[in-house]
């Protein structure tokens, strides 16, 4: 990784760290000198990150978090400062897509699902954080995880992209009235980046037809995210908050 910010002594909380994203955030954040709380709802997916991270000189400790549930978000709070310390950064990645059907198809419990993990569980998490910050007199940075279709829309993707657009506008609204707090909270809203869940889709000719349409001709890398996330979590970004931070490739300039 040859991008680096010096997080020594701070510690990071990273939801939906059992893979994908989230295990590269946590690995990223790990390598730049943070403790980081894995958090996801099964521990045991957790392991092998953090004998990886701990294998790379890291710090990590796995721990259960279930964002729906106000209680399970505490205890994991609790859990990471009994072992690491106060958590200084978070990276609310916890989210679901839903199933990739027309809105008239999804029933509106399907749709009530996906806004409670990917928009109230990541509003659960982070007025966490807050709470536990501001009572401690403590600067912090949360980075929402966003995507690009909460700022653009796409098919059968409506339950996702309303939660998306809700989580940067929740970040806006965090933003504004925890600034006086010293905790910035900025929005990452990566394009399309490939992994091992959609590699046979960007494999089909729909997908290469897909790939087309982005302005760079290509998907982004985990690598990609890597520069704009320690950005974020950083001091880089000390004078930053309510931004919602594009990686996409110009795909939003893309031509309609």
């Amino acid at each position: 990784m040859s991008i680096s910010a010096d997080l020594r002594g701070k510690v990071a909380l990273v939801t939906g760290a059992s893979g994908g994203l989230g295990s590269r955030f946590a690995q990223v954040l790990a390598a730049n000198g943070a403790a980081v709380a894995l958090a996801a709802r099964r521990v045991d997916r957790l392991e092998a990150l953090a004998r990886a991270i701990a294998a790379a000189g890291g710090r990590a400790l796995p721990v259960a978090m279930d964002v729906t549930d106000d209680a399970s978000v505490a205890a994991a709070f609790e859990a990471a400062q009994a072992a690491l310390g106060p958590v200084d950064i978070l990276v609310n990645n916890s989210g679901i897509a839903g199933r990739g059907v027309p809105m008239r198809e999804v029933p509106p419990a399907e749709f009530a699902a996906v806004l409670e993990v990917n928009l109230t569980g990541a509003y659960r998490v982070a007025r966490e954080a807050a709470l536990r910050l501001i009572a401690a007199g403590r600067e912090g940075s949360i980075v929402n995880i966003a995507s690009i279709l909460g700022l653009r829309v796409g098919s059968g993707v409506g339950a996702y992209a309303a939660s998306k657009a809700g989580l940067v506008q929740l970040t806006r609204a965090m933003a504004l009235e925890w600034a006086r707090h010293d905790i910035r909270v900025n929005a990452l809203a990566p394009g399309y980046v490939l992994t091992d869940l959609n590699r046979d889709f960007f494999a089909s000719e729909a997908g290469k037809a897909m790939i087309r349409r982005i302005p760079q001709r290509r998907l982004g890398e985990l690598a990609d995210l890597d520069g704009p996330l320690l950005l974020l979590a950083s001091d880089a970004s000390r004078y930053m908050t309510g931004t919602v931070l594009v990686v996409d490739g110009g795909h939003l300039q893309a031509g309609l």
